[in-house]
């Protein structure tokens, strides 16, 4: 997660209160957008959004992957 620019806060918050939609495979999607103000590789963002996509196993939610988006 750190090397995309994501913190486990971010991640759980996504999930907890981020748009859900149905992902492919059997798994769900997670969505948020965060503030961002500030610098990732040279470049000035406003705006950093997340993207979780998971699975549910026996009543919990497995993160499978985290996409992070600069706008």
């Amino acid at each position: 997660m750190k090397e995309r620019g994501a913190t486990k806060q971010e991640v759980i918050e996504t999930v907890n209160s981020g748009e859900r939609f149905p992902a492919k495979f059997d798994r769900i999607g997670f969505r948020r957008n965060f503030p961002y103000a500030s610098v990732w590789r040279n470049r000035e963002f406003a705006t950093k959004q997340i993207e979780v996509f998971a699975v549910e196993e026996q009543g919990d939610r497995v993160v499978i992957t985290v996409i992070v988006k600069y706008f």
